[in-house]
């Protein structure tokens, strides 16, 4: 399939690094901060009993749904409370947490693929997690980040989807959304009027997920970043994008 893209939206977390271990990471640097500052806490809060917490103070405040940074912080707050150390060690003990969030492992061929693609067209990241791109070292390759934290509300709401358009100045058909989520990227974007790719890794076993909509379809699937890259050499002469 060949169409017309002014502009690209991308997810972050599962689309350009697998997001499941930076997160182990970043709850094993937390925990280490805390054995050496909060000891209470860490010997009343290990990691699972933390990320317990963590799911329970998202259900208590379903109005946060978009602010993974606000949960967390409360989640900290919590327990430092609950363990009878100072509450003023949540801003330390989250800026420990979120620097090791943002030291991901980029998929192998995300960001030469990101770098192809930034010399051909806008690039906006548009993302329901926290994570900075300033830090992670890859801002230089697109024209703004969009959160839904920043947004106030997250995908796959048809309103973060056109307010990255309204930024990019394109017209939602003109643009192309790329994520791993099939009903956060893909069903969203087609919803808010985008184009959208699927990008359907292969997990360990070396298979792909099924697609599970009988209706609705992404407009492009690949297992990798790599081949969107190539998809866009081969189907953005200047005439089709220019259309």
């Amino acid at each position: 399939m060949t169409f017309p893209v002014r502009a690209i939206t991308l997810d972050l977390d599962d689309t350009l690094w697998p997001i499941a271990p930076v997160i182990v990471h970043a709850e094993r640097a937390l925990g280490d901060w805390l054995r050496e500052h909060a000891p209470r806490t860490a010997q009343r809060w290990p990691a699972e009993a933390m990320r317990t917490l963590r799911d329970q103070i998202a259900a208590e405040h379903p109005h946060l749904a978009h602010d993974f940074t606000h949960q967390r912080k409360l989640t900290l707050e919590r327990m430092l409370r609950e363990a009878g150390d100072d509450t003023a060690l949540v801003a330390p003990a989250f800026e420990v947490f979120f620097n090791a969030r943002c030291e991901v492992r980029h998929y192998d061929d995300s960001v030469a693929a990101l770098e192809r693609m930034a010399a051909r067209l806008p690039l906006a990241a548009l993302s329901n997690g926290n994570a900075d791109l300033q830090r992670i070292g890859l801002m230089h390759l697109f024209r703004f980040q969009l959160g839904a934290r920043e947004h106030g509300e997250a995908k796959p709401a048809a309103s973060i989807f056109h307010a990255a358009c309204a930024r990019l100045d394109c017209e939602p058909q003109h643009v192309l959304h790329v994520g791993d989520d099939i009903e956060l990227d893909v069903v969203g974007a087609h919803r808010a009027g985008l184009r959208s790719c699927w990008i359907n890794r292969l997990d360990e076993a070396g298979r792909r997920r099924e697609w599970p909509h009988a209706g609705l379809r992404p407009d492009l699937e690949f297992d990798t970043l790599a081949a969107l890259a190539d998809w866009l050499d081969a189907a953005q002469t200047p005439d089709t994008a220019a259309a």
